[in-house]
């Protein structure tokens, strides 16, 4: 099976003037292309920055980090801004939508730094925004969508570069229950069709939609187990 993440002995410290302050106290496990997991810990266990770690929004005080073949430990600021661009779609809490920009063009963000021409652009961005059921929300700006609405286009544009690694960081934290289970159902899809996804949640119900779960405590992994029950996704991508 093919590892999308390899993590050996991750440390992550943080300074406190001379003082370090250990996060990560030795991270290391195997996450595999088309898996499902799920990050779960109380606050301060390390998850969000293990996230950030995975995400190559952080680099380790210590350990390696490979992702899909690349030694991304050692990696300097504009490698690692590369690799995120190209390899890692990102579903945040606080969506991150530009609200001057349409629906279509916030999803295109990712495909201008990359380079993509406007007529490829477009298609893709539209593409992508099918997948997530709002094709016909494309010229809609965040004010004129519902929060479910403006989470879908993130997801639409977290995976219009077709990434090899989904992260999501507690995606239904702003959202209904009802909003929660349909956003949910996307994620699920997304799976299905082939993507590794890695989502931070706090919400055991939440987490049931992952197909494995990994607990951190203190720093460390604390359990790291396949899920019994998971959830049935009807969605589509």
């Amino acid at each position: 099976m093919q590892s999308i993440i390899h993590l050996e002995g991750i440390l992550k410290s943080y300074f406190m003037g001379t003082q370090a302050i250990p996060v990560l106290k030795g991270i290391s496990l195997d996450i595999y292309k088309n898996e499902y997991v799920a990050l779960m810990g109380p606050s301060g266990s390390g998850k969000s920055t293990l996230m950030n770690i995975l995400g190559c929004l952080d680099t380790p005080t210590g350990g390696r980090y490979v992702l899909n073949g690349k030694d991304v430990s050692k990696m300097a600021d504009d490698e690692l801004a590369d690799v995120r661009n190209m390899e890692i779609g990102f579903v945040f809490q606080q969506f991150n939508l530009l609200p001057r920009l349409t629906a279509a063009e916030n999803v295109a963000l990712p495909l201008v730094y990359a380079g993509v021409s406007k007529k490829d652009r477009t298609e893709r961005a539209m593409e992508a925004l099918r997948k997530v059921g709002l094709a016909d929300r494309s010229h809609h700006k965040s004010n004129e969508m519902s929060g479910g609405q403006i989470q879908r286009v993130a997801i639409a544009r977290a995976i219009v570069n077709n990434p090899s690694l989904l992260l999501a960081d507690e995606p239904t934290g702003n959202l209904d229950s009802k909003t929660s289970v349909e956003v949910m159902e996307i994620f699920g899809a997304i799976q299905a069709a082939g993507n590794t996804v890695v989502l931070v949640t706090h919400e055991e119900d939440i987490a049931a939609y992952a197909k494995r779960v990994i607990r951190l405590r203190d720093g460390h992994i604390e359990s790291d187990s396949m899920n019994a029950h998971v959830h049935a996704t009807a969605a589509s991508v």
